[in-house]
């Protein structure tokens, strides 16, 4: 970085504009959970079936995940602001569609829809702030400022949900978005500057259609494996996704202008960076599924207690991830990664020691340590992605990073949920349940839910030891879930060791 741009400092209208941007990205990540608690509700206004309850679930997060490099290149193309606003006006219109739908058809259409314009603001934001804060400090800062808003409204989505229902029909939480991005429209033009890459060159239409075919089959596949374990259909899924994004990949090495400058991957610091993002985003989104199930069905909290209980998570994030910067003033970032990583291990080991009967202190005291280690990794990696990539590429750069979050998570879903749903069942096959029927045991034996829907029709005597089995079973999944998280953390603890030490 040049001496001019060091020395730049940010004005108030910068500031300003930052806060501009991460309102937006609060109800952006909010959307990826505020949905959890209005389920119940929602099925019983339009009566889905089972798959169309899984897709009005996941289709926002599927299609966030399968769009976000194109997105990011496009900004670069079209102007990030331009298409910041696109998205905040799609993202606007689809939530009234979603809070309006009369059927399962339109819910899923309109939450597709979401998750395309959800796809825009996340690297057009991040985009954004590495043009506007030149100043290295200042957008450590700011990216801070960015991640804790990302990972405080993902924990207060179930909180703010069941607020909102509390009073309101199941529509409501989608329309709590509305406002913030007719704000954002309205601000936008008057705050934030416009940056384009004048040298970018069209899109290549094929290249965009490889990037979300490639994205979207391997995360399908993913999520598959996670709902119904190892198959051929999943398989299928993720080796296609694989196939064409090798297509993508070599039809990048040949393009004037690419859709991804496959360069910016020669630096070790970047591949480095987007490892660390992996393992880590394995650990803290995976685990948090099993504690939100730990909390509901083991514990028989409501949703709105269990999103109180798993608040300070996020309040976790955003302290640390707003105490990033002033911590590399002072030590290495390579440093404060490490002991982070090492910080969130210890988490994870408390966690093996959940027990249903166990105080809660035990579990906050591991969610506190996993949330205040894992903080910094986002900050650090996406401010080193940025830093690494030349400003004309700061879309695409930005895109790359998100789309490394987003992987991470799907994979640890996936493979943690495989994981646990293999030591479940076995545990269940195992376990001695004399007197139970066949149509009682099945889904008991399958999921942690079915056992307690089946427990529910069944008298307390045969209840009570059903419950157990399953409690007991579900347990130890979760040691096994937590202990793979120990793993990956520590494996972001090496990455950072071997390939950032000098940087």
């Amino acid at each position: 970085m040049q001496a001019s741009e060091i020395s730049q400092r940010a004005t108030l209208r910068d500031w300003v504009a930052l806060g501009v941007i991460a309102l937006p990205c609060l109800v952006y990540a909010m959307d990826l959970t505020v949905l959890n608690l209005a389920v119940p509700h929602l099925a019983l206004d339009l009566a889905p079936s089972a798959a169309q309850l899984l897709w009005i679930i996941d289709i926002y997060g599927f299609m966030v995940a399968g769009t976000l490099m194109l997105m990011g290149t496009l900004g670069d193309r079209i102007g990030r602001r331009r298409l910041l606003l696109i998205g905040a006006a799609a993202f606007a219109a689809a939530s009234f569609l979603a809070a309006f739908a009369r059927t399962a058809e339109e819910l899923i259409a309109a939450r597709a829809i979401l998750g395309i314009a959800g796809a825009t603001l996340a690297p057009s934001t991040l985009s954004l702030l590495r043009n506007i804060f030149l100043d290295q400090r200042e957008r450590t800062f700011a990216i801070g400022v960015w991640i804790a808003c990302f990972s405080s409204g993902a924990a207060l989505g179930p909180l703010v949900g069941g607020i909102i229902l509390t009073y309101f029909w199941w529509g409501a939480v989608f329309l709590a978005a509305v406002p913030v991005m007719i704000g954002l429209l309205i601000a936008g033009p008057l705050l934030l500057p416009e940056f384009r890459d004048e040298k970018a060159g069209r899109l290549d239409v094929l290249s965009a259609a490889q990037s979300i075919i490639a994205s979207l089959s391997i995360i399908y596949g993913m999520k598959h494996m996670a709902e119904s374990g190892v198959g051929l259909a999943a398989v299928a899924a993720i080796a296609f996704g694989l196939a064409v994004g090798t297509l993508f990949i070599r039809r990048q090495k040949r393009l004037t202008d690419p859709m991804i400058d496959l360069a910016l991957f020669r630096h070790p610091g970047l591949g480095a960076a987007l490892g660390i993002n992996v393992t880590a985003m394995l650990g803290a989104m995976g685990i948090f599924v099993f504690i939100s199930q730990y909390l509901q069905l083991v514990l028989d909290m409501s949703p709105l207690e269990a999103g109180l209980w798993t608040a300070p998570s996020g309040l976790c994030f955003a302290v640390g991830s707003m105490a990033t910067p002033w911590l590399v003033r002072r030590w290495r970032p390579v440093d404060v990664l490490s002991v982070g990583a090492l910080i969130a291990a210890l988490g994870f080991g408390v966690l093996t020691q959940l027990r249903p009967d166990s105080s809660l202190a035990v579990l906050m005291t591991a969610i506190v340590l996993i949330c205040l280690g894992l903080a910094p990794v986002g900050t650090l990696t996406t401010d080193l992605v940025m830093r690494l990539a030349p400003a004309e590429r700061a879309g695409a750069a930005s895109a790359i990073s998100e789309t490394s979050f987003e992987f991470g998570g799907a994979l640890g879903i996936a493979v943690l949920g495989s994981l646990a749903a293999a030591s479940y069942r076995l545990s269940m096959e195992a376990a001695s349940l004399p007197g139970l029927p066949e149509s009682v045991l099945a889904p008991a034996r399958a999921t942690l839910d079915g056992a307690v829907i089946a427990a529910r029709a069944l008298p307390a005597s045969e209840a009570a030891p059903l419950l157990a089995a399953a409690h007991t079973a579900f347990m130890g999944a979760l040691d096994k879930a937590a202990l793979a998280c120990l793993l990956a953390t520590l494996a972001a603890f090496v990455i950072a060791r071997l390939r950032l030490a000098r940087i």
